[in-house]
């Protein structure tokens, strides 16, 4: 069933200097969505309904101050769009579903128009292979310390969480390990942490109707207020950010094939016209060290159970 969008400016209080901080500052903006009839209950639980298992993620984590130390892996089997998000009311559980816009295409005309409004307004600013995924999230959930690859942004819809910000440079994320990040010998939420880095972190109360965007790669964790959240995330790709991408692709395979140290990460000269084609070369061939990634699911989400979760015996979830 597809539903209306909001025909009113997604972004409410963009400023003039903006587009000086876009993609170099985090940047808290407020947003028109929180009361958008894509997020209510019964929209949601039409969309879980809808998705097929290759669409979602469900993870749990033990409730610990910081950063939590496991995330497992489950599923949604047997149960109603309606009864997951009742579970996740009242458990300990994050629903990530991966692809809505190919469930239901008014995401898909929602990730477009927002884009649109920010390609209007940043002057140089052309987006491609962008995506939207929604999370639904229990009261207290937290989500480790990561890093993602591509242009990244979150959007709060319903709930509060509190979201921490880290600078995008050492020690707060290396070059090794945003180059194994990249090549997929690293998953994003198992990126190096330690508690000081907290000393150094912005740290934004992000309520509905708020999103936050971030330098490229810029290291962040959550953590939800004791509510229900609803949020959004949006990744891109532009003609600078795939640069970046090209070169620490090319200086990771240098790293881990050839043992090289000291690699310059310039995206400009003939060193970078050199690592375009190791990356190009590398990644269009058997050589590629990227595969698919492997899950181990353990658990069934269970509104009957103890924070909503029922361990199973393990099994494998390729994607």
């Amino acid at each position: 069933m597809n539903m209306p969008l909001m025909t009113d400016q997604i972004i409410t209080d963009w400023q003039p200097h903006y587009p000086k901080l876009w993609g170099n500052q985090s940047l808290r903006l407020s947003h028109s969505l929180a009361n958008s009839p894509l997020f209510t209950d019964a929209a949601l639980a039409a969309l879980i309904d809808a998705s097929p298992r290759e669409a979602y993620h469900v993870n749990y984590s033990q409730k610990t101050p910081g950063n939590p130390p496991k995330r497992r892996e489950g599923e949604i089997k047997g149960l109603s769009g309606a009864e997951v998000i009742e579970t996740v009311k009242n458990g300990n559980i994050w629903v990530n579903l991966t692809a809505p816009a190919k469930v239901n295409p008014a995401y898909g005309e929602l990730l477009d128009a927002l884009y649109a409004e920010f390609e209007d307004r940043v002057p140089g600013f052309k987006s491609y292979k962008r995506n939207l995924t929604i999370l639904i999230s229990s009261p207290n959930v937290s989500v480790k310390y990561h890093s993602d690859v591509p242009g990244q942004s979150l959007w709060q819809v319903r709930g509060t969480k509190k979201v921490y910000v880290y600078p995008a440079q050492a020690p707060f994320i290396s070059q090794p390990a945003l180059e194994k990040l990249i090549l997929g010998q690293l998953r994003e939420t198992d990126m190096p942490f330690e508690p000081w880095f907290d000393d150094f972190a912005q740290v934004y109360d992000l309520e509905a109707g708020q999103m936050l965007h971030w330098p490229l790669n810029g290291p962040h964790r959550v953590v939800n207020h004791d509510m229900l959240n609803v949020s959004f995330t949006t990744e891109h790709w532009t003609d600078e950010l795939r640069k970046h991408y090209a070169v620490n692709y090319a200086n990771g395979v240098l790293r881990s094939k050839l043992g090289r140290k000291t690699l310059s990460q310039q995206v400009t000269g003939l060193s970078y016209l050199t690592k375009l084609g190791i990356a190009g070369a590398v990644k269009f061939s058997p050589l590629n060290p990227q595969k698919k990634k492997v899950y181990t699911v353990d658990f069934q989400v269970d509104p009957a159970a103890p924070e909503g979760v029922r361990d199973i015996p393990a099994h494998r979830f390729e994607k």
